[in-house]
């Protein structure tokens, strides 16, 4: 069973939503818990569950919970998005290895890059973030 916590400082710090959050919502995509799409249910609600930092479509979704087909598919969203290895530079291959940084999953090529990630993460969650970007462009462009 995979359970979410929520501080007061977390709540609060949620009202104010940052633009690598930002970028994040629209990669995720929908709720864990219903599978809603975010922001459908007013601001989504930044949480923590396990070592993962993800977002919630509501508050009603603390108390519910996460479905592992929406965790599977928030799991693709960010592998699709991100695609290339931000440390090697190179296709991610079908079955990525993946850490977590600061509380985002990040994928890799192979399991050396996560100790290069480890000693810069600021530059490869930014290097993510860019890559996110131009996902969320070109799916923008397809339309």
């Amino acid at each position: 069973m995979i359970v979410c916590v929520v501080t007061a400082s977390q709540f609060a710090a949620a009202q104010e939503i940052s633009k690598h959050d930002q970028i994040k919502i629209a990669v995720q995509a929908v709720c864990p818990m219903t599978g809603q799409k975010l922001g459908s249910m007013g601001q989504p609600l930044k949480v923590k569950i396990g070592e993962e930092e993800i977002f919630l479509c509501c508050k009603g979704c603390l108390k519910v919970k996460v479905d592992p087909k929406h965790w599977a598919t928030i799991h693709s969203n960010f592998a699709k998005a991100q695609q290339i290895c931000p440390v090697m530079k190179q296709k991610l291959p079908e079955n990525a290895k993946w850490t977590i940084v600061k509380g985002q999953i990040v994928y890799i090529c192979c399991p050396p890059c996560t100790k290069k990630i480890a000693a810069d993460p600021a530059t490869y969650l930014g290097k993510i973030d860019e890559l996110y970007l131009a996902s969320l462009r070109k799916r923008s462009t397809m339309r």
